[in-house]
């Protein structure tokens, strides 16, 4: 049976019903102050606004916990030795990788670093290809200058830029939903999307859903195409071709996007691991953390020895704070 990507239709799904609120809201108030109704009166029709639709928050995450319960043993037993499960879609001009995986963090720590846009910048700096991230909150919505490039250092002017939005969906005690969406990509991709569902579990962990997506044009095709022709062609993603126990892993587009969407939720799991460390020590402790665990499936993610990603990302990181220090 084929499963069901549940961000895409949950964040759509919340979507519509965040804009929903807002114009019953803004209905229900008019009226109540138009014919004069006491300030306590509209105090309460507000809180009975917001309790309809905490509903949905509500069933979102029942379906998110319905999920968990359907990946019981895929989560248990699996290839990758940690309770995650990937899949991966490609269409005609789209690829699309969803990740879900049980998380030894408790959800309120993921909740309160997945609701601030610098966390993000923090997470997506550990990613091999990304030379900087900035987040800006004096806008709406919220956004992240994201520069991606090689996998070795680059100048800032030698990488790509990538201008996300940056939205929470939905926040509440049991459930949060967070995007990001960028228009525009090199090389004619467009489209692209992160988005990130998490659900509290019991005995302080978290159940996460991370979908990464994007769209292409010609010329990312034919990049993409050249790019697996020469230095890409032994590049696999980690599905299987089929349930042959002999079988290939997913090359091509599909396999780029398994990679990438791995490397994003390792970055995750790293972040949040360092939590426990001292401040001073954190940094230093995401990107150890984030090596050996990408280092566990080198066959899809080897690209550099250690000590170079490490004072890579080093680099990259204290040219990352230092532009924050100047836009503070």
């Amino acid at each position: 049976m084929e499963l069901v990507d549940l961000s895409h239709v949950c964040c759509c799904q919340t979507v519509k019903m965040k804009k929903t609120q807002n114009l019953v809201f803004k209905k229900v108030m008019h009226t109540a102050f138009s014919i004069g109704l006491p300030l306590v009166v509209v105090i309460n029709a507000s809180f009975w606004v917001q309790s309809v639709f905490a509903q949905g928050s509500t069933q979102t995450a029942n379906a998110m916990l319905e999920k968990h319960a359907e990946l019981k043993s895929s989560l248990a037993q699996n290839q990758y030795r940690r309770p995650l499960f990937l899949e991966s879609a490609e269409a005609a001009d789209t690829v699309s990788s969803t990740a879900y995986a049980v998380l030894d963090s408790p959800f309120s720590a993921v909740s309160e670093t997945f609701k601030k846009p610098d966390h993000w910048c923090d997470v997506l700096i550990l990613h091999i290809n990304t030379k900087y991230c900035q987040a800006t909150t004096n806008t709406s919505p919220s956004t992240l200058a994201v520069n991606i490039g090689k996998k070795t250092p680059q100048t800032l002017s030698e990488s790509f830029l990538l201008e996300f939005s940056y939205r929470v969906i939905s926040s509440s005690p049991d459930y949060l939903a967070v995007r990001l969406h960028a228009d525009k990509g090199p090389l004619s991709t467009t489209d692209y999307q992160m988005v990130l569902q998490a659900v509290p579990l019991p005995e302080g962990k978290t159940f996460i859903n991370l979908r990464y997506s994007y769209g292409y044009g010609l010329a990312g095709r034919l990049a993409m195409q050249a790019y697996l022709a020469t230095i890409g062609r032994d590049k696999v993603g980690f599905s299987k071709l089929s349930q042959e126990p002999s079988s290939s892993f997913v090359g091509g587009m599909r396999g780029t996007v398994e990679r990438n969407t791995m490397r994003y939720f390792l970055a995750i799991e790293a972040y949040l691991a360092s939590l426990k460390q001292p401040s001073a020590q954190q940094f230093n402790s995401r990107t150890q953390y984030w090596f050996d665990a990408t280092e566990q499936y080198s066959r899809q993610l080897h690209e550099v020895d250690r000590s170079d990603y490490i004072q890579m990302k080093k680099d990259e990181y204290l040219r990352q704070r230092a532009n924050t220090v100047v836009a503070e």
